[in-house]
């Protein structure tokens, strides 16, 4: 597995650790309810794209990002980089953060300028099947974490029924609180999706090793605080995917 997180010298470095990603992305509701209740604020927003890798290609692909990201990041930040380990197969995953869209949108053509990426992108690119993109913000009551050293990540996505936070907030807000508040996970960030898969939200969570997340899920669920916070949750979701990166 690789990973790349956070600063460029993780961002170029050649460690290896565990994260949990949820990649596969495959049912959704094509529907933008109306509600009213938090809103998350205009500003920073976050690209999550998803890569699907040619299975005999994915060795050449983390060597040729490895050797070019440096060209990338000169434009804007990569909050982290990730490959599938297990469960979504042969894909890779990152993170890019925005002021805002005319941020991006300028970052965007810099990017189609910059003539040396380009060279890199046309060999990077045939080693692909397929790209996804979605554009979310950071839910309001939520500020992105820092990772206290290399460890393992859970990336939790949950499809949820039409109503924004309005209608699910309280309910998440308290699953996520139940979690942090006996130590059971890090969080690093809860994102709510804009474009591209709508009514869907990423939990990304810090653990220091797969066998302290493993103990944590355990304790989780013989605490009666989680279990009665995450079942007024289920309510609020359809669907919920976790994959080791």
């Amino acid at each position: 597995m690789y990973s790349m997180i956070t600063n460029l010298e993780t961002i170029i470095s050649t460690n290896y650790f565990y994260a949990f990603v949820s990649l596969k992305l495959n049912v959704f509701q094509d529907c933008s309810p109306f509600a009213t209740g938090p809103r998350q604020e205009l500003g920073t927003i976050y690209e999550f794209r998803t890569y699907d890798i040619k299975p005999a290609k994915t060795k050449e692909f983390l060597e040729l990002v490895n050797k070019s990201i440096k060209i990338r990041t000169v434009h804007s930040q990569m909050t982290g980089f990730w490959t599938a380990e297990f469960g979504a197969m042969n894909k890779a995953f990152h993170i890019w953060k925005y002021d805002n869209f005319a941020h991006r949108a300028a970052v965007r053509k810099s990017v189609v300028n910059d003539k040396e990426w380009q060279e890199k992108l046309g060999e990077i690119l045939p080693l692909l099947d397929k790209q996804h993109m979605e554009i979310a913000y950071m839910v309001p009551w939520c500020k992105l974490g820092t990772p206290p050293k290399e460890g393992v990540y859970e990336l939790v996505t949950y499809q949820l029924k039409p109503g924004g936070p309005a209608l699910w907030g309280n309910s998440f807000k308290a699953a996520i609180d139940a979690h942090v508040s006996k130590g059971y996970a890090k969080l690093i960030g809860f994102f709510h999706t804009e474009y591209g898969f709508l009514n869907t939200v990423h939990v990304l969570w810090w653990f220091e090793n797969p066998d302290i997340r493993a103990a944590g899920r355990h304790m989780a669920h013989e605490d009666a605080r989680v279990v009665a916070a995450g079942f007024i949750f289920c309510h609020r979701a359809t669907t919920g995917r976790w994959h080791i990166l």
